[in-house]
């Protein structure tokens, strides 16, 4: 596990010195070394987290001639057969790192070389003949890479702090994806809050040469759907995630897994500990608040697998540590789960380098109650609007939010207002946090103007489009792959582990369990109102029943609760109103509305203040530069 940058000047000569500025600013992705390559008007860098191959993996590494040069972020889970293919075809290798397969298969296969390789991944190749930067990124976007070109620079970087810190960076902001941010919370690929800086979308490369860059798909989602039978599905599942598990379990330094008691890390710690000869090491976080906190889980499953288990409690003060996680988030980033995510890896930092988590296994197997609330949605359409419109919306409006996670006056305030979007937005309508009227009452009306008619939504149509099935739970999931699991879930779980210098591993994101994941139809994963039947159905001869019978709770934070009490000092001070009229982005009139509601308890309005108060904080660290 790495960070890698790399500059190109159109007209002047690339500095080993700019390039260790650049990886400087990544040094907690990769503590133990650094490698910097300079080659006239181009040069990259990387910093290095030894996880492989200890003695002899320094990066950059090179081919026989050395005509190319590699950077390389991330763990090639298959490297060995591709060795062994590429030795009989003639390469040979000096190393016994993954990265100097990964340059020999260009080599050989030049532009699909990056379908060759299973694994997290994120990496740039040098071709000194041809001048040219081939860049590549994972099938699902597990780790991270953006790029910038303004016809002068080309700046890549698994953070945007490293293309930062290239002289002359246009840092304007990006209106379009701060409107995303606050819809969503988070902003979607392949924007960044920059606008000259660009996600490289998953599952596709990037050749920069001549002045030009050429990007391209190199995989997407099959919807092959040519699923059999349920026991079937079920035995192959089980052997592609018993078979992923280990596959991530290779590595010459201490690795363990986050455990939260639900059915996802539930399955990857069952399935660590069936492949391991050593008590397996697990990690969880919980809560003083007792509708949020699953420790109770977490413990029960430790029990049944006989792990190592460690756990620790956050309380609201960990919220002190924002700027420091906002430094490494690099763009506004409204989940309130940075906090648990963090803590929980600083923690197991202690013990461990690697870490296996479950991310994943809620978008590939129906688990989010999104999809439960576009179902529901269906029949709620059939009472008349009238009834809808003049009774249960205002009666729904009308009742104060309760301080527990979820509770039924939460949910049906929720499930009412996103009921009120278009239908072809499906589950995404409960994943809403500021609608097109609020939109108009937070903006100063001269950035009103920078918004396009249906820009707010368009990415999301796009991708529901690019869905081809008829599978209603199935485009939902491709949508929440392409969206929240790479833009949100991943950029989480990337930089807050990342941020303790942990790597951390996804094994229900192997790409042949996500393929998988498309075969079968969403009657068999979400049955009978049952979330993830046949994940559960798959793994109970694993789990304890009560882990399998569970309602699914979520990794969130009382976020709400603790703004009215212990952070609104805080809150009352980041959004005070001299500081949002200096700033010119925002109608102080509609935020001190938002406070106040929150404050008396008539509103839940933590999704929308949350969300304002990361876009200043971020703003004051990264923004006033813009």
């Amino acid at each position: 596990m790495c960070g890698i940058c790399g500059v190109s000047f159109r007209n002047e000569k690339v500095s080993e010195i700019l390039i260790k500025t650049m990886c400087d600013k990544i040094t907690h992705r990769g503590p133990d070394e650094a490698g910097y390559f300079a080659h006239g008007n181009f040069g990259m860098g990387m910093r290095r987290l030894s996880i492989i191959d200890l003695s002899t993996g320094s990066q950059p590494i090179f081919n026989e001639n050395h005509s190319m040069a590699i950077v390389f972020n991330g763990e090639i889970y298959n490297f060995q057969s591709i060795r062994e293919d590429l030795r009989l075809k003639g390469h040979k290798f000096y190393t016994n790192t993954d990265t100097e397969a990964i340059i020999h298969a260009y080599e050989e296969y030049g532009e699909k070389s990056p379908e060759k390789l299973n694994g997290m991944f994120a990496y740039s190749i040098f071709n000194k003949k041809r001048k040219s930067v081939f860049l590549a990124r994972d099938r699902v976007g597990i780790k991270p890479l953006y790029y910038y070109w303004d016809g002068k620079t080309f700046a890549f970087g698994s953070e945007i702090k490293t293309i930062l810190e290239v002289p002359g960076i246009d840092r304007t902001i990006d209106m379009e994806a701060l409107n995303h941010f606050l819809t969503f919370e988070y902003i979607s690929s392949p924007e960044s809050i920059f606008k000259k800086i660009r996600k490289l979308p998953p599952g596709h490369w990037l050749l920069f040469e001549n002045g030009q860059i050429t990007t391209h798909q190199y995989w997407q989602i099959p919807f092959t759907e040519d699923f059999k039978t349920e026991d079937e599905a079920k035995e192959e599942l089980r052997a592609l995630l018993s078979d992923s598990v280990h596959l991530r379990l290779i590595s010459d330094v201490p690795l363990g897994a986050f455990l939260s008691g639900g059915i996802d890390s539930s399955t990857i710690v069952g399935l660590m500990a069936e492949r391991m000869n050593r008590p397996v090491k697990s990690f969880s976080i919980g809560f003083e608040d007792s509708s949020y906190n699953e420790l109770e889980y977490a413990r029960m499953v430790a029990a049944a697998f006989k792990t190592e288990h460690k756990e620790f409690v956050i309380r609201p003060d960990a919220v002190s540590m924002v700027e420091k996680l906002i430094y490494h988030l690099d763009e506004p980033f409204g989940d309130f789960s940075i906090f648990p995510t963090y803590l929980v890896s600083k923690m197991a930092r202690d013990y461990v380098t690697v870490i296996l988590s479950g991310d994943g296994g809620d978008e590939l197997f129906g688990g989010y109650d999104t999809y439960l609330a576009d179902k529901m949605a269906r029949a709620y359409r059939q009472i008349p609007g009238f009834v809808r419109k003049g009774l249960v919306e205002p009666f729904a409006r009308a009742l104060p939010p309760t301080s527990k996670k979820k509770g039924l006056i939460n949910k049906i305030k929720r499930f009412t207002e996103g009921a009120a979007y278009p239908d072809d937005l499906q589950h995404v309508r409960w994943m809403i946090f500021l609608s097109e009227t609020d939109r108009a009452a937070l903006f100063r009306p001269d950035h009103l103007e920078n918004f396009r008619d249906g820009s707010t939504f368009g990415f999301m149509h796009r991708h529901f489009k690019n869905a081809k099935t008829e599978d209603r739970l199935n485009q939902q999931s491709f949508v929440d792959i392409n969206t929240y699991l790479v833009d949100d879930i991943l950029v989480k779980v990337d930089r807050m582990s990342m941020a303790t210098s942990l790597e951390a591993r996804v094994p229900f994101l192997d790409h042949r369990v996500v393929e998988f994941s498309f075969k079968v139809p969403g009657n068999l994963k979400i049955k009978n109102g049952e979330t993830k039947y046949i994940l559960k159905e798959t793994m109970r001869d694993l789990l304890p029943e009560k882990i399998l019978t569970r309602d699914k709770q979520g990794f969130s934070i009382p976020i709400k609760n603790w703004i009215r009490k212990e952070l609104k000092p805080m809150m009352l001070d980041i959004l005070a109103p001299e500081k949002i009229n200096r700033e010119n982005f925002f109608n102080v009139t509609y935020i001190n509305r938002l406070v106040d509601a929150h404050l008396k308890g008539k509103e839940n309005h933590s999704h929308r203040l949350w969300a304002l108060m990361m876009f200043e904080w971020w703003y004051d660290l990264y923004g006033r530069k813009s």
